[in-house]
């Protein structure tokens, strides 16, 4: 099942005394409904450490030690300096309790002081991942 997203159209619109403005129109456009169902399950902010791991493009694992910003039973946020795209696949460990579950990145934000905010889904997740009750 699709569902309709938005992309912005500009246009040059001419109002009275010859001044311009721009106004946006939007057309639908189909998207997957991966990125645009709601929420399924409670979020939580918590800053639990956490281990991301995956594989370049030329075979080199990396490893990179980092911090939620908000959990949930089926993912969480977190913030990097490195670089990564959306579908890509990665392991992450939660440093507190040693747990480790195969994710991927289904979320990228912009460019913040101290790194990229990401979605991370974990895929078949224990529901006690985090050690939290959420």
């Amino acid at each position: 099942m699709t569902l309709p997203t938005v992309v912005g159209l500009e246009f040059r619109l001419v109002v009275r005394l010859g001044q311009s403005m721009s106004v946006k129109f939007v057309e639908s456009k189909q998207a997957s409904t991966r990125h645009t169902m709601q929420r399924r399950g409670p979020r939580m902010n918590s800053r639990v450490p956490v281990r991301i791991e995956w594989n370049t493009a030329a075979g080199e694992r990396i490893q990179v030690a980092a911090h939620t910003r908000i959990v949930n039973p089926y993912g969480c946020m977190i913030v990097l300096k490195q670089s990564l795209e959306l579908e890509d696949r990665v392991a992450l460990t939660n440093i507190a309790n040693h747990s480790t579950n195969a994710a991927v990145v289904v979320w990228k934000g912009g460019p913040r002081p101290d790194g990229w905010e990401y979605g991370i889904e974990l895929v078949a997740p224990e529901m006690d991942f985090w050690g939290l009750e959420l």
